[in-house]
């Protein structure tokens, strides 16, 4: 799964209460699926939203009231098949059949709510940059599978997550001020 090419990552910035730069989180974002692993030809979407659309999502798929600062919405790899193939997709004559190897895994959705961020940050990861860092990096280790209900699997993925946010958004240690937690 996944063909020849190189993971793609498409960032949306569907909110107005917080200024993004777009560009440098898409960077982030793909030198982490890197890191992690992931070759070839896949696709992760990241949605930045405003806080009532986060609440509506939070309610909808975690049955939590209000807005929450990250969700991931993992696509298991085996179904991208019959996603695609379930869309009506359908071959003449003339043509060879679908290869699925040739087909983008689509790796899934990390939403994120800035302005929620920017309420917990400074209790949290410490500056707004910073923890909108960690949501991404957060968001997409959840996306590849890496789960915290257990304390070593928390434990693990904090470890995996400051080391991602060293090599890629302080290129060196941590700040004295980050404070690595996340209960979501």
């Amino acid at each position: 799964m996944g063909g020849d090419g190189d993971p793609e990552v498409f960032c949306a910035d569907e909110q107005s209460d917080v200024p993004l730069d777009l560009d440098r989180w898409q960077r982030l974002a793909l030198d982490v699926l890197r890191d992690e692993g992931v070759r070839g030809l896949a696709e992760l979407s990241v949605l930045y939203v405003a806080a009532n659309e986060m609440a509506e999502l939070n309610a909808e798929h975690m049955g939590k009231s209000g807005p929450t600062d990250v969700l991931a919405f993992p696509i298991d790899a085996h179904d991208v098949t019959q996603v695609v193939f379930a869309t009506g997709a359908t071959r003449g004559p003339d043509r060879a059949p679908i290869d699925p190897g040739d087909l983008p895994l689509l790796l899934g959705d990390v939403v994120i709510c800035p302005s929620v961020a920017a309420e917990q940050a400074p209790a949290h990861a410490g500056t707004l940059d910073d923890e909108l860092a960690l949501l991404l990096v957060h968001g997409i280790l959840h996306v590849l599978g890496r789960d915290h209900a257990e304390a070593d699997e928390a434990a693990e993925m904090r470890a995996r997550e400051l080391a991602l946010l060293e090599a890629h958004h302080w290129h060196g240690a941590a700040p004295a001020g980050f404070r690595q937690e996340h209960d979501s």
